[in-house]
């Protein structure tokens, strides 16, 4: 198994497959923690399904056609496009990776504060988590 980040031109199946296990590996404890998604099919395959049954992970889907459902995701993406890859140029989808990876993992994780979460970071939000299930 390939651990990191990877984009594709689609969303396919082993993608989410390869993100489920690379959460598994880095977080170790991932019982009852919610995997959140919309309906599509490489959520929904029976592979995803058992996978997140096997780690015990809570699997939450969007309902049908309800974008609300996804907010904070969509949130995240339009942030990543206007605050970032909108900017710049790309010469090779490995340099874009590269970025985008940089830029969530240092910025958007660890400095951006967001309203649900009581304005502070993810990656501050993620820490009191930890320490409250510990």
């Amino acid at each position: 198994m390939r651990l990191g980040w990877c984009m594709s031109e689609c969303l396919k199946k082993e993608i989410v497959l390869s993100a489920i296990n690379h959460a598994v590996l880095r977080r170790r404890s991932v019982a009852d923690v919610i995997f959140h998604s919309d309906r599509g099919v490489q959520y929904a395959c029976n592979e995803t399904l058992e996978l997140l049954k096997k780690f015990k992970f809570i699997q939450s889907m969007s309902r049908k056609g309800n974008c609300y459902d996804n907010a904070v995701t969509e949130s995240l993406f339009h942030t990543l496009k206007t605050e970032h890859v909108f900017w710049r140029k790309y010469k090779t989808k490995a340099k874009a990776t590269q970025d985008i990876f940089n830029y969530i993992k240092s910025s958007y994780n660890r400095e951006r504060r967001h309203s649900k979460l009581d304005y502070i970071s993810p990656a501050d939000y993620e820490n009191n988590w930890l320490k409250n299930v510990a």
